[in-house]
């Protein structure tokens, strides 16, 4: 799935192609996504695009009238073609813009989404977002001042997107990698050293990918349809078995929340 950084990558390939740009018009060949793509979107022509925005993991495409709020699903990405070429099976949704570009979204698994809205403040899908965890405003208190309210293992709530959005399965795991915290440990039991740093390596490490281009999955091409390189520089997450870069103990594994956890069982105690 597309994390924060990979959907901040996108964003930010795509922005300079739409912004100032028109919507000429739109192309949706399949409105059967995770909740049907909005009938506004369909209609759309001769827009102006204000802003390319993003808040956890929606791109927010801002036009006069109101907002395209995009999310990339499991398996989607967006691209930015020259020209309309032929789609192939899985391109189910094409903004033609007035210079002739094409912004394409693909997606196999269909479980992404396009949908309309007037008002962000309004909008369902973004209501009771915590914080992004690049801003000031996800600081070391401000998650210490919750964590003591909580009993519930530090992973899965990291992924808890009324804490902090966009901290996916892959960047929770390297930041308490980094921060030398057993992704079972319960956040009622971090001290606010613990959480001080724990923050710093959330930051670094999403930063970081960010500027590498967001990691390479199997289905994520950047929108220039390069992929990322960060996942050369991943230290426990797929790496079970593997022995750890600092200490030499073999990664393990486990399941938390349906979710696969790897962590070095003698670093992160």
């Amino acid at each position: 799935m597309p994390e924060l950084p990979e959907v901040e990558t996108s964003r930010r390939g795509i922005e300079p192609h739409l912004v100032g740009n028109t919507i000429a018009y739109t192309i949706v060949r399949n409105s059967r996504l995770r909740w049907p793509v909005s009938e506004q979107i369909k209609s759309l022509a001769d827009e102006k695009v204000l802003s390319v925005q993003r808040r956890a993991k929606y791109l927010l495409i801002e036009l006069n009238k109101g907002w395209i709020i995009v999310h990339l699903g499991m398996s989607g990405s967006v691209r930015i073609l020259t020209e309309e070429l032929p789609e192939e099976k899985h391109d189910h949704v094409d903004l033609i813009l007035g210079d002739g570009k094409v912004l394409r979204y693909t997606d196999p698994r269909r479980f992404g989404a396009w949908l309309w809205c007037e008002d962000l403040d309004t909008s369902s899908v973004l209501a009771h977002l915590g914080p992004e965890p690049l801003s000031d405003e996800f600081n070391p208190q401000y998650l210490f001042d919750l964590a003591k309210k909580r009993k519930v293992a530090v992973k899965p709530w990291l992924m808890d997107n009324k804490v902090v959005v966009g901290v996916g399965n892959i960047y929770a795991n390297e930041a308490l990698f980094a921060s030398k915290i057993s992704p079972e440990k319960m956040v009622n039991q971090l001290t606010l050293a613990d959480i001080t740093e724990l923050v710093k390596q959330i930051k670094k490490v999403l930063q970081r990918s960010i500027e590498q281009g967001g990691t390479t999955l199997k289905d994520f091409l950047q929108s220039d349809g390069k992929p990322g390189y960060f996942a050369q520089e991943l230290f426990v997450y797929g790496k079970k078995g593997e022995p750890c870069s600092m200490c030499g103990t073999h990664i393990e594994s486990i399941k938390q929340g349906q979710r696969t956890t790897f962590y070095c069982p003698q670093c992160q105690k």
